[in-house]
């Protein structure tokens, strides 16, 4: 009788309960590298180590598979991702460890993604100081404008429409069913709104190891990145280039054809906006320690914030120092029927797919222009409604002569003097793209009316100020100018900050992120920095960009301030001249007498690119001499600011001066 051995083959082992033993039997504790703290990680050596010791791994080879396979399925990570599974001295954390909140998953172990959900995401509406030393005066918010939710027709603002790069930025800015941290003790800092101010506080505060939080209920990202500077920057270039191919002749170059694909346009914005979303992620935040609540978040006194997350469940977390940065939305005039008509601001208007045939645009401002020129160039009849008697109420007079000239140039109409008597629409029909709006209004005491298919709503901002519990923190504001601060940026409860839209009049993004490190500094340094300090450019993005920063004239003279004026035209300028770009300026102020710069405005196609050599001038002492010295490339239409510094210079070749000179050079021929 003869007996067999029966050969068996190692069973490969089940890598989740590895995982899960390791996690429970492995070292895993606070760390710091270079300064930084990481919190619950554990290091490859010590995980190898464990591998070989439980006899899962013969080798550190074997070990560093095993490791690398585990990673792959999403049991841990390294803390930057940006290593795989390694015997070293690197640093991991199990994702069942991440205490600052984390995608949800699916049952495979990767990141739940709005695509794997079929009900299509609608998000909640987020609407339920004084004048600086070196910056302008700016029109005060419209107090008559509809301070109140918005109407029946836009109680909800959706994000439309969910094609792959929607879903991609809404996956990063609000990740479905988002699993909050749970809350574990003080915070130093929490910011509540998601934009660049709360951004930046926290991602601020998270640097120097603060234990911050940031809640958002809508965005991530805030208005910049989803309904602002980003998409209409990328519908501008289209509409740039549309305008530069329709008039090619002039160069000697003739398009047969030009069409305006506007489906194409608008995908192109928005794969780009989706690009570029992941700085501002649920998920990269995270990584830079910070502790994201997606969800709604209210004050219950003033060192506590209830918060609710999407499924309802709700958390208290108590802090020492909080951030207000919740922004602002568009704000409504009192014209009747506006709230029962399918009106578009800033919020809404991304989401278009069709060109609408006709767009009145009420409001002449920077947003309302800016996509006024835009449209038009895309080939929409373009009409501007504006209740004053010029655009750009703020601007330096004859720079916004010269964007209205151009405007009009290319098509768009303006009504001035508009007192609005009645909105009225016809709602969209049965294959049919748009409503007929038909808006009514006197001018010269005559009843006109325009019709329309879009009608974009661009006057002004409101404070999103309610909701957020600022009553039971104690924390005074007011519904037209928001938040009450002071040059520190502290509400009326010292502890509690606010920056951005929902105080300030200053209203772009990069004065939100600038106070929002400004306000986590004084909040958790006892820091003593200012608003007034602030020097504040800004810039009107249509064609030709104006740009300005410091003092107008208008300002200079109401302050009493004696200054001189320095103004190069483009026109005198050899690059504008030779690009045909000879519509503009370069005007700069100077306190008399000297050459301390006080103020300026450019008017050119790259403006904005030009104007922060004038403000790192001014924020470092330099004066307009000191720019003048500066060589600068030729030719450039930068040379226009070379050009201004020239004029300064000449000021100094005095009668005398230049009698003394031209002594001196007699002399010198004899």
């Amino acid at each position: 009788m003869s007996s067999q051995v029966q050969s068996t083959t190692p069973q490969p082992p089940n890598l989740e309960e590895v995982a899960s033993k390791m996690r429970q039997e492995i070292q895993v504790k606070d760390m710091t590298y270079h300064l930084t703290k990481y919190q619950k990680v554990f290091t490859g050596t010590d995980a190898t180590k464990w591998l070989i010791d439980q006899k899962y791994a013969n080798t550190e080879e074997d070990a560093e598979l095993l490791g690398n396979g585990m990673m792959a399925m999403g049991f841990f990570h390294h803390v930057l991702d940006s290593e795989p599974f390694k015997n070293g001295n690197y640093f991991y954390r199990f994702h069942a460890d991440e205490g600052h909140g984390a995608p949800a998953k699916k049952s495979d172990g990767s990141d739940l993604s709005w695509s794997d959900l079929i009900k299509k995401m609608v998000f909640r509406d987020n609407s339920e100081g004084k004048n600086e030393e070196m910056n302008p005066n700016v029109p005060e918010r419209h107090k008559e404008n509809i301070i109140a939710p918005v109407g029946p027709t836009h109680t909800n603002e959706s994000v439309s429409p969910l094609d792959e790069h929607n879903i991609k930025l809404l996956d990063c800015v609000h990740p479905p069913q988002w699993v909050n941290p749970t809350y574990d003790g003080y915070y130093n800092l929490v910011a509540i709104g998601g934009g660049a101010g709360g951004l930046v506080a926290t991602s601020a505060g998270a640097a120097v190891n603060a234990k911050v939080a940031m809640i958002e209920r809508h965005l991530l990202g805030g208005d910049c990145l989803n309904v602002g500077c980003v998409p209409s920057k990328a519908l501008i270039k289209c509409a740039r280039l549309a305008h530069e191919a329709k008039n090619s002749a002039e160069y000697g170059i003739t398009a047969t054809s030009v069409k305006v694909d506007f489906g194409k346009v608008m995908e192109r914005m928005r794969m780009l906006r989706a690009k570029i979303a992941p700085v501002d992620s649920a998920q990269t935040k995270t990584k830079k320690g910070v502790d994201v609540y997606i969800g709604n978040g209210i004050f219950l006194d003033d060192h506590t914030i209830q918060v609710t997350d999407d499924q309802g469940k709700i958390q208290i977390l108590k802090f020492k120092k909080a951030v207000i940065a919740t922004g602002g939305t568009a704000s409504l005039p009192p014209i009747p029927g506006l709230l029962q008509c399918p009106y578009t601001t800033n919020a809404t208007l991304y989401n278009l797919e069709v060109l609408p045939p006709r767009m009145v645009v009420i409001g002449a401002g920077p947003v309302g222009l800016e996509m006024a020129q835009a449209f038009q160039r895309f080939g929409s009849a373009v009409t501007v409604l504006v209740r004053g008697q010029r655009i750009l109420s703020k601007e330096d007079p004859s720079a916004a002569h010269i964007l209205k000239e151009q405007l009009t140039k290319d098509g768009v109409e303006f009504k001035f003097g508009v007192d609005f008597q009645e909105i009225t629409h016809v709602p969209k029909g049965e294959n049919k793209d748009f409503p007929e709006i038909t808006v009514s209004y006197k001018q010269n005491g005559e009843v006109q009316k325009v019709v329309c298919e879009v009608l974009l709503i661009a006057t002004g901002r409101k404070p999103n100020v309610e909701g957020i519990g600022l009553e039971a923190a104690g924390v005074e504001f007011d519904l037209v100018n928001g938040v009450k601060v002071n040059d520190k940026m502290q509400t009326t409860k010292a502890n509690i900050f606010a920056v951005g839209d929902c105080c300030m009049k200053y209203q772009f993004t990069h004065v939100s992120g600038t106070q929002g490190y400004l306000a986590m500094r004084n909040a958790l340094f006892f820091g003593n920095n200012k608003v007034s300090s602030m020097l504040i450019p800004w810039v009107t993005y249509t064609e030709p960009e104006i740009a300005h920063v410091g003092l107008y004239a208008s300002d200079l003279d109401e302050r009493g301030i004696q200054y001189e004026t320095y103004q190069k035209n483009l026109d005198d300028v050899d690059r504008a001249i030779l690009e045909g770009e000879t519509e503009g300026f370069v005007k700069i102020h100077v306190k008399a007498g000297t050459d301390k710069i006080l103020g300026a405005t450019i008017v050119a196609t790259n403006a904005g690119e030009m104007i922060s050599e004038i403000t790192v001038a001014m924020q470092n002492g330099v004066g307009l001499g000191g720019i003048g010295a500066a060589i600068h490339p030729y030719p450039t239409q930068a040379e226009a600011i070379k050009g201004a510094a020239g004029l300064y210079s000449l000021t100094k070749l005095t009668p005398t001066v230049k009698v003394l000179l031209g002594n001196l050079m007699t002399f010198a021929r004899k």
